[in-house]
């Protein structure tokens, strides 16, 4: 189940990125545990959201899903 907090609703319909190779992904950042709750799938678009400089961003697909993944993977549209 998807926490409420991690849907987009209505979702994007405008892409800023694409994922680049497959990507875990989490609802919050990492913690110590570092135990993702699935992964986007390379070719995926998404919306680039919040991006602080650092190694993880979050980001929104096509669905909704409102998630943080690692920024390397993803490629500017």
């Amino acid at each position: 189940m998807i926490p409420e907090h991690n849907l987009i609703i209505p979702p994007p319909n405008q892409f800023t990125h694409e994922v680049v190779e497959d990507s875990p992904f989490y609802y919050s950042e990492p913690g110590a545990s570092g135990t993702p709750v699935g992964a986007l799938k390379s070719g995926t678009k998404v919306v680039l959201l919040v991006y602080d400089e650092g190694s993880y961003c979050r980001v929104a697909d096509g669905q909704g899903l409102y998630v943080v993944v690692e920024y390397g993977r993803l490629r500017k549209l």
